[in-house]
């Protein structure tokens, strides 16, 4: 099914882990973010550079542009460090996500699959706010590279890195 993803439409959602499932885009894609919320990368861009070993999302692809995924690097058969900017594991998985209360709501797979519908433009209130506030609390990461590393030295702390670029920071300072 080809999605539309103007301010109105209603995204529909048919992958292995959620089917059935839709949501209304109550903004434009990219627009009226909350004002606490400045990620410095769109989900286009971090899928490019690499997130999630390559495997996050390879399977709900249609619920999303299809430009998202253009250059981005993946690896539909299983997670492959590689695909990761930094080219290190930095994230823990699902059924630890699940055990620590971290899947809200309807998003399934974890807070960037929030952020991927965020940015499109759906808005979950409630949701929202508790997801935000996880992503302002990340910034301590960003705090800790910038005091313990020269000044772009990428290979300085690079699984704190690889895990900013996955909360949409830009690890590159």
């Amino acid at each position: 099914m080809k999605q539309k993803f103007d301010k109105g439409a209603s995204i529909f959602v048919y992958d292995k882990m959620q089917n059935g499932y839709h949501y209304l885009l109550s903004c434009a894609p990219g627009q009226n973010f909350d004002p606490n919320f400045t990620p410095e990368l769109s989900p286009q861009e971090m899928l490019e550079r690499g997130v999630f070993e390559g495997h996050y999302i390879t399977d709900c692809r249609e619920e999303f542009p299809p430009q998202w995924f253009f250059r981005a690097r993946f690896n539909a058969q299983a997670a492959d460090i590689s695909c990761n900017q930094f080219q290190v594991k930095s994230r823990q998985g699902l059924s630890i996500w699940r055990k620590k209360g971290w899947i809200l709501g309807p998003d399934v797979r974890g807070w960037f699959q929030w952020y991927c519908r965020y940015y499109l433009g759906r808005r979950l209130p409630p949701i929202d706010a508790v997801q935000i506030a996880r992503w302002r609390a990340f910034y301590r990461h960003k705090a800790q590279v910038l005091k313990h590393c020269p000044p772009r030295c990428q290979e300085c702390r690079a699984r704190q890195r690889q895990a900013l670029l996955q909360w949409a920071y830009n690890p590159d300072f």
